[in-house]
């Protein structure tokens, strides 16, 4: 007999992804030059030549049975002590191997990292908008996830509901930023009011509450953003990273679990990580992407074109009389839709050749996602057409 839960889940499709298939269904009526797909969040530019030239170096240079063959359940030694020690540098706290497990992708890394540190029937918080994954990511742990409303003025933490919904059974605050959907990034304040939150929280429960904190877009920051190391400022925190955005390797799966040297228990969490492998089917990432990002740390693609498509989008529709609240990083905005129902809006965007998302699978209703990971040619080929949709809607333009 077939698992109902899973076909269940069928019915559950990702709202990001239908809209994607509906981007090719319109170009195939008013063609495929005509539509300006702002769906999917993968990344627009190559990874550094660094990338290519380091993997050809690994292939021509190492014994093949250490480059295919199967990395202890760590991840690689060295590797682990690579990232290790550009954690350390960068961040000045001091991580060693011992504190790093290399994983697919941060999807990977938030899998360990949820059943490190929550028990079934446990609750993990997040902040809307979230990334509309999480639910999926935590219900099949068995733990509750729980969803604190947007402060949509900024688009930083709503505190007053999130002390309301703290209580005895949370496990986990799952955090993302530089943040997808909205684009904003968690300032110092922002970060400090969370940490001492979380301080007295652990007192009056008498356990530990753990930050999991989602960092995939972590280098893509914009000029004079504050951006602090979520980790900095909370001692019981698991960082989950991927290379999928910084350096442009969404499809190699490469990623890490980073647990703050000071959070109580780091090294043991770090070994119970590869016992949860044994029962979600992981077995770490390929040897040869783990050995080519050890030799690549701290370089990136070039981000800038992300800024530069965020200040043409964020310039012209804030023009045409869309609200914003402006980025600070990554490559998406989030405006507030002119109608209350943003499915019947992006709906109608599609007429007009443009692919974005609507924001209610983001927890966040009446708002819409703009992924601008796509050439800024593209970008100003749809100014145009966001002018048409903005009459339409009779939106005050300049």
């Amino acid at each position: 007999m077939i698992s109902e839960h899973f076909k269940n889940m069928l019915g559950q499709k990702s709202v990001i992804r239908s809209m994607n298939a509906k981007a090719f269904e319109q170009g195939e009526k008013i063609g495929h030059e005509n539509i300006f797909n702002f769906s999917l969040g993968n990344p627009s530019v190559p990874a550094p030549a660094c990338v290519n030239e380091t993997m050809v170096k690994l292939i021509g240079e190492t014994d093949p049975m250490q480059l295919h063959g199967y990395s202890e359940s760590h991840g690689i030694l060295e590797v682990r002590a690579a990232v290790a020690a550009y954690l350390e540098k960068t961040y000045h706290l001091p991580y060693k191997a011992d504190h790093v497990f290399m994983a697919s992708g941060a999807a990977g890394a938030l899998a360990h990292a949820f059943r490190a540190v929550v028990c079934p029937g446990e609750e993990i918080i997040t902040f809307a908008p979230y990334f509309p994954e999480y639910g999926p990511y935590v219900h099949e742990t068995g733990a509750i996830l729980r969803v604190v409303p947007a402060d949509t003025e900024s688009f930083q933490i709503n505190f007053e509901a999130f002390e309301e919904i703290l209580n005895e059974k949370t496990a986990a605050i799952l955090i993302n930023s530089p943040n997808n959907p909205s684009g904003i990034v968690y300032s110092t304040a922002t970060i400090q009011k969370l940490a001492d939150i979380l301080y007295a929280a652990q007192k009056k429960f008498g356990h530990e509450i753990y930050i999991i904190s989602d960092e995939p877009y972590r280098e893509i920051v914009f000029t004079g953003v504050d951006a602090p190391c979520i980790s900095s400022f909370y001692d019981n925190t698991l960082m989950c990273y991927s290379f999928s955005k910084s350096i442009s390797l969404p499809g190699e799966r490469i990623g890490y679990v980073a647990v703050n040297p000071a959070c109580k228990d780091a090294e043991l969490i770090i070994h119970m990580c590869t016992q949860i492998s044994r029962g979600i089917g992981h077995n770490c990432p390929a040897s040869l992407i783990q050995l080519t990002v050890a030799e690549v740390l701290g370089q990136t693609a070039d981000l800038s074109v992300y800024e530069k498509n965020s200040d043409i989008l964020y310039r012209e529709l804030t023009r045409m009389g869309f609200s914003i609240v402006k980025p600070g990083g990554t490559f998406y905005m989030f405006p507030k839709a002119p109608i209350e129902d943003a499915g019947e809006f992006c709906n109608k965007a599609l007429e007009y050749g443009l692919v974005i998302v609507p924001g209610d699978s983001f927890a966040c209703k009446g708002y819409f996602r703009i992924a601008y990971c796509v050439p800024t040619e593209t970008v100003e080929r749809s100014i145009p057409q966001f002018e048409k949709l903005a009459a339409f809607y009779g939106l005050g333009g300049k």
